[in-house]
């Protein structure tokens, strides 16, 4: 393998348990990050007008795709369901901070983690195509 091998892998990694730690660990715990004056996710979804339900909605897809993301790291033919994925879902937080007019600095993490997914997605395209 190659360093950029090793680095996919590290991303995959900070990614994947980076989404597990906000769904599964910390969903309860105030955070910089989150929309409007939220202090959990289910009240951050609430500020940007979405309910319950569509909260535990994305929050599965969420925590699937990670779980499917770190899978890929072994079962590599994953990589792109994982990493576009968690993508288009992270876009969607972008648009929601936006959409409630957050500072711009709360839609970072999910800025920053578009950008590592793309990675991750346009070396699988380089190396599997």
């Amino acid at each position: 393998m190659d360093l950029i091998d090793y680095i996919i892998i590290a991303l995959k990694v900070i990614v994947g348990i980076s989404i597990l730690n906000v769904w599964l660990i910390q969903p309860k715990k105030p955070s910089k990050w989150r929309g409007g004056d939220a202090k959990t996710i289910v009240e951050e979804f609430e500020v940007y007008g979405l309910s319950k339900t569509f909260c535990y909605i994305i929050g599965f897809l969420k925590v699937s795709l990670a779980l499917i993301l770190l899978a890929s790291i072994a079962f590599v033919n994953l990589t792109l369901i994982g990493s576009l994925g968690l993508a288009v879902l992270l876009l969607g937080s972008i648009i929601m901070h936006l959409k409630v007019k957050d500072e711009l600095y709360k839609s970072f993490p999910a800025f920053l983690f578009i950008v590592m997914n793309l990675v991750i997605a346009l070396h699988y395209l380089k190396v599997f195509s």
